[in-house]
């Protein structure tokens, strides 16, 4: 499913134009990416957690060529369903 595809989705649901729902995503998606670049983590009830990690430096090996190489610290999102989000995974899988 694509951006464009969620718009559609949320235009057919609530009557907007397919404009403004386009608008709407890329507003939410906007302040999660603002909120995540500054360090915080989003939470979203029902459905999980955006969590950002600091990775230290570290060695690791280069498969081709067996040759050492230093990857450098990071930062990185995790994402991490919720109880809810899970469940109803559990029961569409069981269904």
């Amino acid at each position: 499913m694509t951006k464009v595809d969620i718009a559609h989705n949320i235009q057919q649901a609530t009557g907007l134009n397919k404009q403004t729902s386009l608008f709407l995503i890329n507003q939410l998606l906007k302040k999660i990416s603002d909120t995540l670049n500054a360090g915080e983590n989003v939470q979203i009830s029902g459905f999980g957690h955006f969590i950002v990690r600091e990775k230290s430096a570290r060695m690791a090996r280069n498969l081709n060529t067996g040759e050492a190489v230093e990857v450098s610290a990071r930062r990185v999102v995790i994402f991490r369903p919720s109880q809810t989000f899970k469940q109803a995974l559990l029961e569409k899988d069981a269904s």
